[in-house]
């Protein structure tokens, strides 16, 4: 998931086919703005009225829009804000956070607050606040999933309705060491099997099978275990190590890590990966999609590769 600023032409204006994917993401949530009263008609919301509360959001010192885009679709989009009209609170507000209707409980949400969250924390900012209206129970529910607590009663700009405000100390991110291990599939003719993540924190990136390792289990046999359950293929066994690596990044459901890795090799046919459970276990893991890399593709991959120089790597173990 990528977090962009809102992309504004010469004078200000939006790209019509933005203002018509931003305006799909308005309309599908029609009882979050019958509650708000942002929008005259929460049923028939149009290109000018988002045009128009966009460039209201934009009209305050210090606010931002962020667009979430995935694998180039609109996912969602954050309002921020630098700093409170009010002298006294030193801390960013979140002013609005949506995700695409469709893509609800599938983690999104907790993406984009992260992203967030991350560029306050990169900014030096230590806390972030946000408010949640009365009646929107289930704003609330999210947002003190994601550790935020209530600070105190206010009523909001816009309307002066009543709202809690709801905080949350950005700390140093603490990291949990993982042991994981990989295997990197070679077709008879070099071709190498990738899978395309998105990673809250890193981005899209091609890393071959694998994954953390269980209680007790030694690298060879969890990246023989990972390369099952994320392709299907039972007849393969762990080749030679190519590589052992530490990295960081954040683990939908581990959080943070700083990850050890064994990354082995092996030889198989060029296939597709098959069984009928791969559909949810990419889905959890934040598989894109997947593919064959001749040698000359991976050498020129344009998107970040997992191991670095996964190409130089096979090469070296080749010579």
């Amino acid at each position: 998931m990528r977090l962009d600023p809102l992309p504004l032409g010469p004078d200000h204006d939006l790209p019509a086919p933005l203002l018509t994917e931003l305006t799909s993401l308005y309309a599908a949530h029609r009882d979050f703005h019958a509650l708000g009263g942002d929008f005259p008609d929460p049923d028939d919301i149009r290109p000018d009225q988002v045009a128009k509360a966009l460039a209201g959001e934009l009209a305050q010192p210090g606010a931002e829009v962020l667009l979430a885009r995935d694998a180039g679709r609109l996912v969602g989009l954050a309002v921020t804000l630098a700093r409170h009209p009010d002298p006294a609170d030193p801390d960013p507000w979140i002013g609005l956070l949506m995700v695409d209707a469709g893509l609800l409980r599938q983690g999104y949400g907790r993406r984009l607050a992260t992203l967030v969250e991350d560029r306050f924390r990169a900014g030096g900012r230590t806390a972030v606040r946000l408010a949640v209206l009365d009646g929107n129970t289930g704003a609330v529910a999210f947002w003190t999933a994601l550790g935020y607590e209530p600070f105190g009663r206010g009523r909001d700009r816009e309307g002066d309705r009543p709202c809690t405000v709801l905080r949350k100390p950005l700390g140093e991110v603490v990291r949990t060491p993982r042991r994981a291990a990989r295997v990197v599939v070679r077709d008879p003719e070099g071709a190498v099997f990738l899978l395309r993540y998105d990673n809250i924190e890193v981005g899209v990136h091609w890393a071959p099978p694998g994954g953390g390792l269980e209680a007790g289990e030694d690298p060879r046999t969890g990246a023989l275990r990972e390369l099952r359950e994320e392709t299907g293929w039972t007849d393969l066994e762990t080749g030679p190590l190519l590589t052992t690596w530490e990295h960081d990044f954040t683990h939908l459901v581990v959080g943070p890590v700083t990850q050890h890795e064994h990354v082995y090799v092996t030889r198989g046919p060029r296939r597709e990966p098959a069984g009928d459970h791969l559909a949810a276990a990419h889905a959890a893991d934040g598989i894109l999609t997947w593919r064959w890399f001749t040698p000359g593709e991976l050498a020129e991959s344009p998107e970040p590769l997992w191991p670095p120089d996964l190409s130089g790597l096979l090469d070296a173990l080749e010579s």
